[in-house]
């Protein structure tokens, strides 16, 4: 009985072990992804961050979710202080500093914890359809949160840089969010057959650990 029951503590302890590795190899992603692949457009950038912080919060939940978008949001703070976020990010630092590196970190690591909550609830009628809604929820959340920002806390800012438009939503949609929002919307649905393969190789890889 004692045989058997150090066998099942061995494996377990086998099995988290796996779990943290892999989750330290998706941070690593985040990083690297955040910091040397981005694609400028216009005042902000398009990232492929999301993908992995996605990953994470489907395998390790919404506490995993949190760290990759914990993460992500730290990078991006470094990367709006030294000014590798550009001028805009960098003007927002200057009027509300404190404001703008809690929203940073919170929208990522939101993004990450309401991804995984998504999936953790729709996945109990469809894996698939648990994956899907996971990746779309995650772009939505992290533009939301800094659309929000920008709308409320950053209006002046945001207006003097648009020419004071008489209708600022649709011209902030339309012209800072936009693309930006779009491109990242279909980055992470459009990878999501690929990420749907890492989650269950990585479940079967850590099951079998």
């Amino acid at each position: 009985m004692s045989n058997n029951a150090a066998t099942a503590t061995a494996a377990t302890s086998k099995n988290g072990v796996r779990r943290l590795a892999f989750l330290a190899v998706l941070a690593a992603v985040v990083i690297v992804l955040q910091a040397a692949v981005v694609i400028p457009v216009g005042p902000f950038t398009i990232t492929l961050t999301l993908v992995p912080i996605i990953i994470g919060a489907i395998l390790f939940g919404p506490a995993g979710g949190a760290i990759l978008g914990g993460i992500f949001g730290i990078v991006v703070v470094i990367q709006v202080i030294t000014g590798a976020a550009g001028a805009f990010s960098t003007m927002m630092l200057q009027q509300h500093p404190a404001a703008t590196i809690i929203i940073c970190i919170l929208k990522g690591l939101l993004a990450g914890v309401v991804a995984a909550l998504f999936f953790k609830l729709f996945s109990k009628i469809n894996f698939y359809a648990g994956v899907l809604l996971a990746a779309i929820i995650a772009p939505i959340i992290n533009t939301g949160i800094f659309s929000i920002a920008c709308l409320t806390i950053f209006r002046e800012l945001v207006s003097g840089a648009l020419g004071g438009p008489s209708n600022l939503f649709m011209v902030f949609l339309t012209t800072f969010i936009g693309i930006n929002f779009l491109v990242e919307f279909v980055i992470n649905v459009a990878l999501t057959p690929i990420i749907i393969r890492i989650i269950r190789a990585a479940r079967k890889d850590i099951a079998q650990g």
